[in-house]
């Protein structure tokens, strides 16, 4: 005991300089977006008056945020399964012991070093009806492609926003899932195969189970980056097309240049909080509902 209380003070000294940046950039940071969220401000944000807790209820309720919080559901619904499924499935077909693997593993992890701004930009071009790609090669079958444009209509932007995402995250999923992956110990199959299971019964009964805690926790980090979805909205479409909002997420409601809340510190702040706590209450909730069937054995 004597000696755990001399190890304190060197080991709170150590954790001085992590503490101090997670007080600057996060504590601090949130403490101050509290503090805004019940307050009624003008443009110039000097000017502000106390709006009681009651103000965090009223933003919730307002038509403006339940609108964004359906698209950022919507936008997780369909970029967390869909990434789920193709990481899995491309990390199963590069785990095997082949000549020349590594450079399919190499590709499908790629898009790991590519961020928000660029996967965008790459899909911008991919997409736009005047000078895309895809638009020129398969507007025939799909003329949507060219008239008006996958991100100029208000039914298939939000999709194609989505496609954005999904390709810009698959590499980070593939990563996870082949580590996953190569933790599996190789007896499991060997005895599986032995039993006489074929291989899609090793994969429901040996892949998936031991995967588990790999797909717990992507499945609370593409969540998570669904409900912060920002750069690709703004890149892609502003939080449109034009004056629907089909797209504007919560982040983009918050930070968007063409947000109705731009210049209201207060309702921003109030809805930044939210997200914050909706974060966590989908990330609870999914620990909450997998936790129990994640498989940690050996």
């Amino acid at each position: 005991m004597k000696r755990k209380l001399r190890d304190l003070p060197p080991a709170l000294l150590m954790l001085v300089p992590s503490l101090a940046l997670l007080g600057v950039w996060t504590i601090y940071p949130l403490a101050r977006a509290i503090d805004y969220g019940h307050k009624r401000c003008d443009s110039t944000f000097r000017n502000c008056t106390d709006a009681g807790w009651d103000r965090y209820s009223q933003v919730f309720q307002s038509k403006q945020f339940q609108d964004a919080l359906m698209v950022s559901l919507k936008l997780a619904v369909m970029t967390v399964p869909i990434g789920l499924v193709l990481g899995i499935g491309l990390a199963v077909l590069a785990d095997k012991h082949l000549k020349g693997i590594g450079i399919f593993r190499t590709i499908f992890s790629s898009t790991v070093a590519t961020g928000v701004a660029v996967a965008s930009l790459v899909w911008f071009v991919l997409l736009q009806p005047q000078i895309g790609v895809l638009a020129d090669l398969l507007s025939d079958w799909f003329p949507k492609l060219k008239n008006p444009g996958l991100l100029n209509d208000p039914d298939t932007a939000l999709p194609a926003v989505a496609l954005s995402s999904i390709w810009a995250s698959l590499g980070f999923t593939f990563i996870i899932m082949m580590a996953g992956l190569q933790s599996v110990p190789r007896d499991l199959y060997e005895s599986a195969y032995v039993d006489g299971a074929g291989s899609f019964r090793r994969f429901t009964n040996v892949t998936l189970p031991m995967l588990t805690p790999s797909i717990l926790f992507v499945t609370v980090v593409l969540t998570t980056r669904a409900l912060q979805s920002y750069g690709e909205i703004a890149l892609l479409t502003q939080g449109g097309p034009q004056s629907t909002k089909a797209t504007t997420t919560i982040p983009y409601l918050i930070y968007g240049n063409n947000s109705v809340i731009h210049n209201d510190i207060g309702t921003k702040s109030a809805a930044a909080v939210l997200l914050f706590l909706l974060c966590l209450v989908f990330a609870a909730l999914q620990f909450r509902g997998f936790g129990k069937r994640v498989h940690y054995g050996n």
